[in-house]
């Protein structure tokens, strides 16, 4: 097959809106699904004489996230303007960091199969603004234009060249986002244009060192996009190769519907948007304690995290993984470890419990005490776990000001080893199946368990699992 002999290079471009509460360059409310051109002003406008002042909390975003990656913190970064004309860039430029971004290099280690891990590098991270959104399709004969987003932080973090088909670019961007969420700097709803992608693509022979001609997808906002995008134009390019073509350096746009991508335009090079250093915007001066300020405060990252959760709670990669997957589960369940061993216990609790029940209850809350709690009468077999999950953990979620314990007590569901009780249960059971404990007797030793189902039952969850079953033995013995 002739697709076997090219190996595929992408490198990407992702926006990143920040969860600031004001636009990047004046006071504008920055929120998403507002009415459309409600969130504007004479600044963002462009109204003449109108001038721009820099918002610190997307200068502190960009820094957090470029130390989580390893990156270089730029302590003397400028703005520059990036000049094209379209309808929903109202200045007529886009303002952005071109010579000077505040973050350089770093790279973040993504596992992309079990046994491997291949390590993507950052060329840089730089803040700019968001453009309006222009809709195509709302009227036959117009398009219209809404500038609720001109202006909305951005930081576009690039890479260098590094990965090698879709399921690479997939695998990072959702480690991206789980990033931007731990660092609380971004949603990271690409559903929403939180989190958009531009993918650089191109193809080149298997052994070669030299880049083949790229081609930029613009602007896609959801993953399952990005791969069929991506599958789509690395076979387009490498049809047009074996044919005797040449791949043109383009920028593309994806169609989800036809699933192929077509010609915007031709590929820009930097000196067609005539960058020049932004007049009305000062250098931006950081110094190392402003710096080291937010090193100090910055959460524990998800892979870390993780690490931790395998070495020194003793869990598999795969229960570590599912902990982390959001912050807030991660730092509670690191809570809980505080003051309980029970770790797995606790992991499977959270995994197999709370994320579900939190996915159909969403306010629902929990704290530490609760869950330990839970977990100390479940593992000593004080409380049945099926009647737990069924029963107590409902309960819990419902009133979180009481506590287990006494929900538990109020339920009647902590199990009895009265030893009269159970015998009672038992004498009662055996006596409904004369024919199965003769059966039992006569080596079909399997009907314990349909004897242990029924006194359970009867028992309605009180009955000690382990008591019951030696004390079932024994009168099996004696009938």
């Amino acid at each position: 097959m002739p697709y076997e002999k090219y190996e595929t290079v992408i490198g990407l471009e992702v926006h990143i809106q920040l969860a600031t509460k004001s636009k990047a360059f004046c006071g504008d409310e920055n929120k998403f699904a507002g009415s459309p051109n409600t969130q504007i002003s004479p600044i963002s406008l462009a109204h003449p004489g109108t001038l721009p002042r820099l918002n610190e909390r997307q200068v502190v975003y960009a820094v957090r996230l470029g130390l989580a990656l390893g990156c270089r913190i730029n302590p003397l970064n400028r703005f520059d303007r990036k000049n094209y004309f379209y309808a929903d860039l109202p200045k007529g430029y886009q303002i952005t960091q071109q010579d000077e971004p505040i973050c350089i290099g770093g790279a973040i280690a993504a596992v992309l199969l079990p046994d491997h891990t291949r390590t993507i590098r950052i060329h840089h991270i730089h803040m700019e603004e968001d453009a309006g959104k222009s809709t195509h399709d709302a009227y036959p004969d117009h398009t219209v234009v809404d500038l609720n987003r001109a202006g909305v932080p951005l930081l576009e973090l690039v890479t260098e060249p590094d990965f090698r088909s879709a399921e690479e670019v997939d695998i990072f961007m959702n480690t991206i986002r789980q990033l931007v969420r731990y660092l609380e700097i971004s949603d990271g709803n690409m559903e929403e244009g939180s989190m958009r992608c531009d993918c650089n693509i191109s193809v080149r022979l298997k052994g070669s060192e030299t880049f083949g001609n790229r081609c930029e997808i613009k602007n896609v906002n959801s993953m399952r996009f990005a791969r069929r995008a991506i599958k789509y134009e690395v076979k387009r390019q490498i049809d047009l190769l074996e044919s005797g073509g040449e791949v043109l350096q383009q920028t593309l746009n994806f169609d989800p519907v036809t699933g192929k991508t077509s010609p915007l335009r031709s590929k820009e090079d930097a000196h067609d948007y005539r960058y020049f250093p932004d007049p009305d915007l000062p250098p931006v001066a950081l110094s190392e304690d402003f710096i080291d300020q937010i090193r100090q405060e910055q959460p524990p990252l998800p892979w870390a995290l993780k690490q931790k959760f395998q070495e020194e709670y003793g869990l598999s990669e795969y229960d570590a993984r599912l902990l982390t997957e959001h912050k807030n589960d991660a730092l509670l369940f690191m809570e809980c470890c505080t003051i309980s061993s029970h770790y797995k216990p606790l992991a499977n609790l959270f995994i197999n419990k709370i994320k579900t029940y939190q996915k159909e209850h969403p306010n629902t809350t929990f704290t530490k005490e609760q869950l330990t709690e839970f977990v100390a009468f479940t593992t000593s077999n004080q409380i049945n776990i099926t009647v737990a999950n069924q029963q107590l953990f409902p309960a819990m979620a419902a009133a979180p000001e009481q506590s287990v314990k006494s929900l538990a007590e109020a339920m009647n569901l902590f199990q009895s080893d009265d030893g009269d009780f159970l015998d009672g249960l038992i004498t009662e059971v055996l006596a409904q199946f004369p024919d199965k404990v003769k059966a039992y007797k006569n080596g079909k030793k399997n009907l314990l368990q349909m004897f242990m189902g029924q006194v359970m039952r009867n028992a309605k969850g009180k009955a000690d699992p382990k008591k019951l079953q030696d004390l079932l033995k024994k009168h099996l013995e004696k009938e």
